[in-house]
């Protein structure tokens, strides 16, 4: 049976999104970054706070991002129609 999505929640979706890409940076580029000024002169380095508000950077704009794809998505889905699947019942 096909479905289509007709709504997607933007602050929900953004929240997941949001925490999701900076969990990731956390573990990615905080790490990346410290390992990097490890090898830049004393002078060139960016300040540690800097380092540490990546995540809060990437939370920042992750759910902003997400918020204005989703209610674009709810704008849009009127006129074009949603995401479609297929989906089927499992028997137990």
């Amino acid at each position: 049976m096909k479905q289509q999505i007709t709504r997607l929640s933007p602050h929900q979706n953004g929240k997941v999104c949001g925490i999701l890409t900076a969990a990731t940076s956390f573990f990615v580029f905080v790490p990346f970054l410290l390992f990097i000024s490890l090898f830049v002169p004393a002078a060139g380095r960016p300040p540690f706070i800097t380092i540490l508000l990546v995540p809060l950077f990437y939370l920042v704009m992750g759910y902003l991002a997400v918020l204005i794809g989703c209610a674009l998505y709810n704008f849009m889905v009127k006129y074009i129609g949603g995401l479609e699947f297929d989906a089927k019942d499992e028997a137990n």
